[in-house]
């Protein structure tokens, strides 16, 4: 799937950040040309003692362009949070915090991380998606905050369509995991979310 999607990156030109395991990091970074490949966790240490832990160094050694923290399945503290935030800002790694609610969007935004991912953990992997009144709000909550942090909707989305209306109410853009992964023909589903992007876009101008 990775390959497919460096291919669909370049095709539509649509920028396309894929998450691997931090095995595949070296591999995946090496051989797309287009993909943004992101680590799933960081820990926010500094080289020296951290057995067991993940080192911010080695992620960004490996090719990795930046780093996923704050999952539902990864949840952090926000002190832990906004650690790992400096430490990707040190290494210039891009920071994608994960959401799950307003409320907790809006305590990231201070954070100043990339991205925010607003994911309603109930939603996530349950081929629901958010419903627009929270998508239009937790965006504005972030923008309002800082204009400057693109917000990922994500949780949920199984449908190109459903990229498109989110990306039309305010969001830079959309993920998907299991939405594409469980699809019939997830290639088709890759290429169908990857086209509305696109088409959004040319909406917007």
């Amino acid at each position: 799937m990775g390959m497919y999607l460096d291919g669909l990156s370049a095709k539509y030109d649509v920028d396309v950040i894929y998450i691997v395991p931090y095995t595949e990091i070296r591999e995946m970074s090496r051989m797309a040309k287009n993909l943004i490949v992101f680590a799933p966790y960081m820990d926010p240490i500094y080289p020296g003692r951290g057995m067991g832990y993940v080192l911010p160094e080695s992620i960004r050694d490996a090719g990795a362009k930046g780093v996923i923290v704050n999952h539902c399945e990864r949840p952090m503290t926000l002190s832990a949070l906004k650690e790992t935030i400096e430490r990707a800002r040190e290494l210039d790694l891009l920071s994608m915090a994960c959401a799950d609610s307003v409320a907790e969007a809006r305590a990231i935004a201070q954070l100043r991380p990339d991205i925010i991912c607003p994911e309603p953990t109930e939603l996530v992997g349950s081929g629901n998606a958010s419903d627009m009144s929270y998508v239009r709000e937790v965006t504005n909550e972030i923008k309002q905050i800082d204009n400057g942090i693109l917000v990922e909707q994500s949780a949920g989305i199984t449908k190109g369509e459903q990229v498109y209306q989110f990306i039309m109410a305010g969001s830079e853009g959309a993920g998907a995991g299991s939405g594409i992964f469980n699809a019939e023909d997830p290639f088709a589903a890759a290429e169908e979310m990857i086209i509305n992007v696109k088409k959004a876009k040319g909406d917007m101008r």
